[in-house]
């Protein structure tokens, strides 16, 4: 079994905008350790400060705070606490930051231990970093007009984590933004018991480059990396510590207002678990999900660019910190964009999320070998789906031509009106394998007349232990999506058996079989809007 290691691309820029953007759309992090000089800030607008902030343990927390401009003595103001993404310097949220306190907030940023200034070593969302958050409010009420009955927590990615995280933990949190983050740590880069290379390694090299890694989270990336079995529980009961999903009970206690975002294609947290998180949240609640990649879909607010993701945040936080009407409370709590359109789609639940199913039979049998990337793939982490984002180019195929020894193909018929995909595709089917391990790859495309198939959704499935050439079930739900499938196109499961994505555990000369027993016959089931 090979492990594919893409390279790990970094660079220097020379301002804070470049930094930003580079950071938090493409993944890439400045090389120097020494945080940036903020612009100074525009005229009349929120008082700017940098400062260190105490955190758990005593560490040093790097921070900045802005005020409301000419903040009243005796009046308190709501707070918003900002804990940065992985591999960013404290100005991430300089232009947001600003705005916020503009419109009435104070707002505290601050550097997570372990990055850029601040002290200590990555801890990956662990109790320390819990504990920082706990501490910067404890400073945040000490030091500036913050009203201690209006708090809230908002971040990116990392920051989307540590805010969730604290919300469990810390009843002073009202409010919270997760924009880009995680509800469950293992099923985001270990789905389908499969790892998640390219996001794992994009993470272990940003936070070497911009951080210090503690001893644990180098063991546990070297185990993850290495696919050593005998460490994966160990593995799990880690990421489940640093889930939000673990902490569920404690974070609906304590009854915060959480709004989610996130993109289709996010490469390192896939949009399923943060779905299956929301629906477990019994408090107010919100659910946004957009074209895109990892934290492309707040990139250009980082720059204080028009940007609807953090628009909604303003609102989310106008309503549950300030107290306004604004309707965010009545709309239709989960608004989906479409990748296809553009527009914006409102549901009561993600359960109404394409109500209608329609399935793809997988009949007869169909046996493939492994070790071989078709050509069938999901792209690569950050870029792919960020050219969907922005140019409307998934990664393609030219379905006719992808090679029958390494693909099993599956077709519909040629629709004759367009079927808007909206959800989880789920895949149900009979394999057996000549090895008791191994690794298969699913994708739906969308395919023209021409045979050119556009991607519209795939996730990988892993096996271990299976005893060789005898059949078993696998259940395996792809990476939900809003996709909308032209009149006169088709829709094709490929199955291949090797994707860059991701780390295969077929041994050499593997082959899987497909296969469709008349008592469970095997199917794709296509969730759909209604017209």
């Amino acid at each position: 079994m090979g492990l594919p290691h893409p390279a790990l691309r970094t660079t220097a820029v020379g301002t804070v905008s470049a930094a930003l953007v580079a950071g938090a759309a493409f993944g890439l992090a400045p090389v120097a350790q020494a945080a940036p000089a903020a612009a100074p800030p525009a005229a009349g607008s929120a008082a700017a400060r940098f400062v260190d902030i105490p955190g758990d343990g005593g560490t040093v927390l790097k921070a900045n705070v802005f005020t409301p401009k000419e903040a009243r003595q005796g009046t308190k103001y709501p707070a918003i606490v900002l804990p940065t993404s992985w591999g960013m310097p404290q100005i991430e949220y300089v232009a947001q930051a600003q705005r916020l306190a503009d419109s009435g907030y104070v707002v505290v940023s601050y550097n997570s231990r372990g990055f850029w200034q601040s002290g200590g070593e990555i801890e990956t969302a662990g109790p320390e970093d819990i504990a920082d958050a706990s501490k910067v409010i404890d400073w945040t009420l000490a030091n500036t007009p913050a009203d201690p009955a209006k708090v809230g927590m908002a971040g990116v990615s990392y920051g989307a984590g540590i805010s969730l995280l604290a919300a469990g933990h810390d009843k002073r949190v009202r409010a919270v933004a997760a924009l880009s983050g995680w509800g469950d740590l293992i099923d985001s880069i270990y789905s389908g018991r499969t790892q998640h290379v390219q996001a794992a390694a994009l993470l272990g090299g940003l936070g070497a480059v911009t951080g210090r890694p503690s001893a644990e989270l180098r063991r546990t990336l070297k185990d993850f990396l290495a696919s050593d079995l005998d460490k994966e529980d160990e593995m799990i009961a880690w990421g489940a510590k640093r889930s939000p999903a673990t902490h569920l009970d404690e974070i609906n206690g304590n009854g915060a207002a959480i709004m989610l975002g996130n993109a289709w294609g996010d490469s390192l947290f896939p949009p399923n678990q943060y779905a299956e998180f929301y629906e477990r949240l019994t408090g107010p609640k919100r659910l946004e999900f957009r074209p895109g990649d990892h934290a492309t879909a707040e990139a250009t607010g980082l720059l204080g660019l028009p940007n609807d993701t953090w628009t909604s945040t303003r609102r989310w936080f106008d309503h549950y910190l300030k107290g306004e009407a604004n309707g965010v409370d009545e709309e239709q709590p989960v608004r989906l964009k479409s990748r296809s359109t553009g527009g914006y789609e409102g549901y009561p639940d993600w359960k109404s999320v394409g109500p209608t199913r329609k399935k793809i039979a997988m009949a007869g049998s169909t046996t493939i070998r492994a070790n071989a990337d078709s050509g069938a793939n999901g792209g690569t982490a950050i870029l792919s789906n960020a050219l969907d984002q922005f140019l409307k180019i998934p990664p393609m195929a030219s379905v006719p031509l992808l090679p029958r020894r390494h693909t099993a193909v599956w077709q519909s018929e040629r629709h004759t009106t367009a079927q808007r995909v909206r959800g989880t595709v789920e895949l149900h089917t009979t394999l057996s394998s000549t090895k008791e391990s191994g690794t298969l790859v699913a994708y739906l495309y969308d395919v023209g007349p021409l045979g050119l198939g556009k991607l519209v959704s795939h996730a990988p499935h892993t096996f271990h232990g299976k005893t060789p050439g005898k059949p078993f079930g696998v259940d395996l739900d792809l990476f939900s999506t809003a996709y909308d499938v032209p009149a006169g196109h088709r829709l094709a499961l490929v199955v291949d058996t090797v994707d860059p994505l991701y780390i295969e555990h077929n041994p050499s000369g593997a082959q899987l079989t497909f296969s469709s027993p008349e008592a469970d016959p095997s199917y794709v089931s296509v969730p759909l809007r209604e017209q």
